[in-house]
């Protein structure tokens, strides 16, 4: 048992709470824990128990329970994918984005090699424009519609050139709708390449299949894109090559005529009548095989995509937490908890907000995007969008990162076989016995205690975050040697 010390004259909580924390019984098995994490900032902690039992005898094989760990409960990672809130689980996300696009464009993780001789492309459908901005051509030399050479860093890139004629409910509305918008390209795209083969589509089906994967990227103006990786397959998947008159110009072609024929309309007595469509910039590009020194190769673009998956609105200065309370779910009543009667919520003071929007520190263009969120999440006829619920991510409520069935592997698969292969390592330096899981079956009940490190275990997450990264710079430094 740990004996009881007299930390009364150590002013700091945290430098107390470490102190406590290393007079632990098992101050390494802590140690362990976190270092476990990988520098998670934001870590799940778990109490409750495990017991894998055996289904034919009922014996008890193995048990475990959060009472003996030194503080009495487990910490697991976050997971977030999101760079912003955690470095450490967004690198783990971005790792297994990387090799599930690459599967999907040179094989390997159940996808045979000979995916990378299928036609294949790289494309980008952006949003169109609600209103001139602020822009900076790509060499630098083209001066803005302002009459000034923006630096790559001003802020003012991507901000409207007049804030009072810019069109912010279509810019939310777009970015509410930009998942509707590529779900009706996807049926458009088939249509496209039936018209273009000259076949039927239900013919198209047996011939062949487009597999595809994605990620969406947030503009500096606010507005969300999608990359995409699109693909020919044979109708079974990546196993079967497509027909030999499949070619990547017959996608190139396909790709560009639905991206114009998608048109959504939206009527409101507050907006009107809008018609929300992809924008005129719609860049498609061959890529190149494995081997080649092309710019969009297999593991160029791999790592192109795996980039954008842990972003969120960062890149345009918008926020990654809700801005709605909870308490009230952004309607600025709650029921009273002696009548039931709803009253003004005592979280937000009746604004339905968790934080004021005018003390955001975000740029007023980002602002005035999630006003906008707010004003028209008011009215029933938008309810469905979960504007309110969304306004942090300028009304964007869709997935980061998809893919089609048949592209490549999954996230999941991904995630079962890094825990199948850490449950081997501990295997070979423990004396635990291999288990036969149909013969075993795992029983436990676990609760939520919390998120977050003590303030001492925050101070031993510093140090593994800060050994982590001079490892990754002294990797990418022996790598860079010649």
């Amino acid at each position: 048992m740990t004996p009881l010390l007299d930390l009364r004259h150590i002013v700091s909580p945290t430098v107390r709470d470490l102190v406590e924390l290393v007079n632990l019984d098992n101050f390494d098995r802590l140690r362990e824990q976190i270092e476990r994490l990988g520098g998670c900032t934001e870590p799940v902690r778990l109490i409750g128990q495990a017991a894998t039992v055996d289904t034919a005898t009922g014996e008890v094989l193995r048990s475990y329970s959060t009472a003996d760990e030194p503080t009495g409960r487990l910490l697991t990672a976050c997971g977030n994918r999101r760079a912003s809130r955690c470095p450490s689980c967004s690198r783990i996300y971005a790792a297994d984005t990387f090799h599930l696009i690459r599967a999907g464009l040179s094989g390997g993780k159940t996808v045979p090699d000979s995916v990378r001789t299928h036609p294949r492309v790289f494309a980008t459908l952006t949003a169109p424009s609600f209103g001139p901005v602020h822009n900076r051509a790509k060499d630098g030399n083209q001066a803005c519609r302002c009459g000034k050479h923006h630096a790559k860093d001003d802020k003012t890139l991507g901000t409207p050139l007049n804030p009072k004629t810019y069109d912010y409910c279509g810019a939310v509305l777009f970015n509410a709708h930009a998942s509707d918008l590529w779900r009706r390209f996807t049926i458009y795209l088939r249509r496209e390449i039936a018209a273009a083969l000259d076949m039927t589509q239900k013919a198209l089906c047996e011939e062949l299949r487009v597999s595809f994967a994605k990620v969406a990227e947030y503009q500096k103006r606010g507005l969300v894109h999608y990359h995409a990786v699109i693909r020919f397959d044979g109708p079974d998947g990546s196993t079967q090559p497509p027909p030999a008159y499949a070619t990547a110009e017959v996608l190139t072609g396909a790709i560009k005529a639905a991206a114009e024929r998608v048109t959504l309309t939206v009527t409101s007595d507050v907006v009107g009548e809008r018609e929300l469509t992809w924008g005129e910039q719609i860049d498609v590009r061959e890529i190149a095989a494995f081997d080649t020194d092309a710019e969009f190769t297999d593991q160029a673009v791999a790592a192109y995509v795996a980039k954008y998956a842990t972003k969120s609105a960062d890149a345009s200065g918008a926020l990654d937490r809700a801005l709605f309370c909870h308490a009230c779910h952004g309607r600025g009543m709650a029921p009273s908890a002696q009548t039931g009667v709803p009253v003004e919520c005592q979280a937000c003071a009746g604004t339905g907000q968790s934080r004021p929007l005018p003390r955001l520190a975000v740029e007023r263009h980002v602002r005035q995007m999630i006003r906008t969120c707010w004003d028209l999440g008011q009215h029933p006829e938008f309810a469905g969008l979960k504007l309110w619920k969304w306004a942090h991510m300028l009304g964007f409520r869709g997935h980061f990162s998809t893919k089609s069935r048949c592209y490549s592997v999954t996230l999941g698969q991904l995630r079962d076989a890094r825990r199948t292969w850490r449950t081997e390592q501990a295997r070979a330096h423990t004396d635990l016995p291999d288990l036969d899981p149909s013969t075993t079956l795992v029983v436990g009940h676990w609760a939520y205690h919390g998120s977050g490190y003590s303030p001492g275990e925050e101070l031993l997450a510093a140090a593994v975050r800060h050994n982590r990264a001079h490892e990754r710079q002294f990797r990418h430094e022996g790598e860079d040697r010649p």
